[in-house]
């Protein structure tokens, strides 16, 4: 087969209508690509041979964009649904810049697959075919056109209604499925700003004009008259805009714009905005095509309006929220400390979720991670205020249980209905002993020096807020020991949370995340943070993660000490804390209560016989016998002695009390003064057990000089 011949099979004979003038024939390899055109067919396109080059986007020239998008989707139509045949009529523009009407058939040759391979038709001259029912045509396609135009500025309007951003209103705009089908080949939009208007969209590519990035609205430009006017410019014919913009036009006339219509975006009775239509095959502008344009113009406006407040809000929130957020971390002697905060994955929402570092006196560390209710500005300002009054209760001195009861009854107190989850972790990175307390958040997990994570199971209250309006203030205190090298991962709900999905999930998911990620801290946190960048989502998300050094961690069951002053409660307080927590973690949780009362009496007893101060330390001594030892060091040489109280002496007893609890005390002389010591006898925990072997010798040594004293 020739390239200009047809198929016998043809099913209208095409070899009569090739008698006709100007009918040329094609044939087009679907593999390759190239299209054979005959001499004919180069003047039905109004083409040069030398212009042509085989390829059938040469003629793009020729096809007006409206019309070279309904072609080429009549094609591929046919080509997918499995025709052997099309038909359709289309419109040229002529080297006059007149329009021809013009029509081409086309026979799809398939392989045994049904595959389409090839395509071998006609084009022709169809003016004089439609020269008769050129108003019967005529009516028929404004009468498409109004119902196309109607459908697209319904469409339009309605994907308007779901754009928060001015980026989504630019997006909506330039669909090629949107205002395109309205005939327009270029689109410009710009917001006014300060007496200007700045350019924020343009398209096609490459159709930007130089020097209209910024216009001053007293300047000579279509969209800047519009804008002035506060009514739509419509330029009807390439000689008007040359003559109306002089400036302008050449630009204009390289982009081959015959027509443009310049609207203004006005919303409550100002301009915020202005978008431009340009059309390169079009002439004029009925006053149906005005009326659609202007309610376009309109329907936008309130869109752009919409999403310009809904972005102030979000940069005032966004921050506010990082205002609130500390700017940087500090150095904690004797651990690492990672965080990170991400947005909403959109960008659309602002969250009250925080993180915060707080040293704190006797190498002890305050982590805070928390969530304020809601996603708003107002979030954003509760949670600041959170952080704040978290900051100072801990840095007063305040017991971890103290410090979340007094931050609810804070938030309680606010004028705001507000209430907030929170994790406060307190560290003493001498001994690693932590103790966390948890406000209605999620459980935090524990990284192994080997990689391995686990949940820590944290006894909890009710939200901050939300316990002191119930008048449950009580926060119970879990604690446990941060071994060296051991990571602790706290984090809000937008880290793991997942639509469809349990938390536990998310959870395990996170964990799994951590075993395999890279032991470095700032890597690691990273890492972490892909799956809300992965996932997205519509919650922020925070998370801190505290590592305690290698370098600088005594060995486990180490050493604590406290300085309470006379006349100081808050000292005294805190030794009595810093006991309580330490038996818990070190394993000795069975007698707590009677290390507790005793280490208190003694303590007292220092305080009330002396005239200075107390040094209260903890230790645990590993040997034959696993034993916790509280010494309380004074100024003071004279030695305690027991004394009967009496039936109703209200002193007396206290030593008598120590001796029916402990295993063994006594008393050493240090300098000038004296220490009381007192040990009791607690189980050895399997992590300790296989270390004791190491350990034995060192305990075996601590035990005979005490013995001595």
């Amino acid at each position: 087969m020739t390239p200009t011949s047809l198929p016998d099979d043809w099913p209208a004979d095409p070899r009569s209508i090739l008698a006709l003038n100007h009918t040329g024939c094609f044939d087009w390899d679907l593999d390759s690509g190239l299209m054979h055109l005959d001499a004919a067919g180069h003047e039905v396109f109004d083409v040069r041979a030398d212009e042509y080059d085989g390829h059938p986007t040469s003629l793009g020239v020729r096809v007006p964009p409206v019309e070279a998008h309904r072609l080429d989707a009549y094609v591929s139509h046919a080509l997918k649904d499995g025709s052997r045949t099309y038909g359709i009529y289309f419109r040229i523009r002529l080297r006059d810049g007149g329009l021809r009407w013009t029509h081409t058939q086309g026979f799809i040759q398939r392989d045994g697959t049904g595959r389409p391979r090839r395509i071998v038709g006609i084009i022709r001259d169809a003016t004089q075919e439609l020269g008769d029912s050129t108003a019967r045509h005529q009516r028929a396609d404004e009468e498409e056109d109004r119902r196309r135009r109607t459908s697209i500025v319904q469409g339009t309007t309605a994907a308007l209604a779901h754009a928060r951003t001015v980026r989504d209103v630019i997006d909506v705009l330039k669909d090629t499925h949107g205002l395109a089908h309205l005939g327009a080949s270029n689109l410009v939009m710009g917001l006014v700003e300060a007496g200007r208007i700045r350019l924020v969209a343009e398209g096609p590519v490459g159709s930007f004009v130089p020097g209209t990035k910024f216009t001053r609205i007293d300047e000579r430009y279509p969209m800047s008259d519009a804008v002035r006017t506060l009514s739509p410019r419509f330029i009807e014919t390439a000689a008007e805009f040359a003559a109306s913009y002089p400036d302008l036009w050449p630009h204009i006339d390289k982009l081959g714009i015959t027509a443009a219509a310049y609207l203004p975006l006005i919303a409550q009775a100002k301009p915020i905005g202005v978008l431009g239509l340009l059309y390169q095959d079009k002439t004029g502008f009925t006053e149906e095509e005005r009326n659609v344009l202007v309610a376009l113009g309109s329907g936008i406006a309130q869109s752009l309006q919409r999403a310009m407040f809904y972005e102030q809000e979000k940069d005032l929130a966004q921050g506010l929220q990082q205002a609130m957020l500390p700017r940087t971390i500090p150095g904690v002697p004797g651990a690492d400390v990672a965080v990170r905060y991400r947005s909403a994955a959109l960008g659309r929402d602002i969250g009250g979720d925080w993180y915060d570092v707080i040293p704190l006196p006797g190498g002890r560390v305050g982590a805070v991670i928390g969530d304020v209710q809601g996603h708003d500005t107002h979030a954003a300002a509760v949670m600041g205020q959170l952080r704040i009054v978290l900051r100072a209760y801990a840095a007063e001195g305040h017991t971890p249980a103290t410090v979340m009861a007094r931050a609810s009854g804070f938030l309680h107190e606010l004028d705001t209905e507000r209430f907030a989850t929170c994790l406060y972790a307190e560290a003493d990175l001498n001994s690693g002993v932590v103790q966390l307390v948890r406000a209605g958040h999620i459980d935090p997990l524990l990284q192994q020096t080997d990689g391995s994570c686990r949940r820590v199971p944290v006894d909890g209250g009710l939200p901050l807020g939300l316990s002191a309006e119930f008048g449950r203030l009580e926060y119970p205190v879990t604690t446990f020991e941060l071994d060296a090298g051991q990571t602790l991962l706290l984090f809000t709900d937008g880290l793991i949370e997942e639509p469809g999905a349990d938390l536990d999930d998310g959870l395990r998911a996170l964990g799994d995340l951590a075993c395999s990620g890279p032991r470095d801290l700032q890597q690691l946190a990273d890492r972490l943070c892909e799956i809300v960048d992965e996932r997205g989502g519509e919650d922020d998300a925070a998370l801190l993660l505290l590592r305690r050094r290698l370098i600088d961690a005594p060995r486990s069951g180490g050493r604590l000490q406290q300085h309470v002053g006379p006349g100081d409660p808050e000292a005294l307080a805190e030794a009595r804390h810093m006991i309580r927590a330490a038996v818990r973690a070190w394993g000795a949780r069975e007698r707590a209560d009677e290390i507790e009362l005793v280490a208190d009496e003694v303590i007292t007893n220092a305080l009330m016989h002396t005239d200075g101060a107390a040094i209260v330390t903890l230790r645990v001594i590993s040997g034959g016998d696993r034993r916790l030892r509280v010494e309380v060091e004074d100024s003071s040489s004279a030695l305690p002695r027991r004394r009967e109280a009496g039936e109703s002496g209200v002193s007396g007893r206290g030593l008598l009390l120590v001796d029916m609890l402990v295993d063994v005390w006594g008393v050493e002389s240090r300098g000038s003064g004296k220490c009381v010591w007192c040990e009791f006898i607690v189980p050895a925990r399997e992590s300790e057990g296989r270390d004791s072997q190491g350990r034995e010798s060192q305990g075996r040594e601590s035990q005979n000089r005490e013995s001595q004293g």
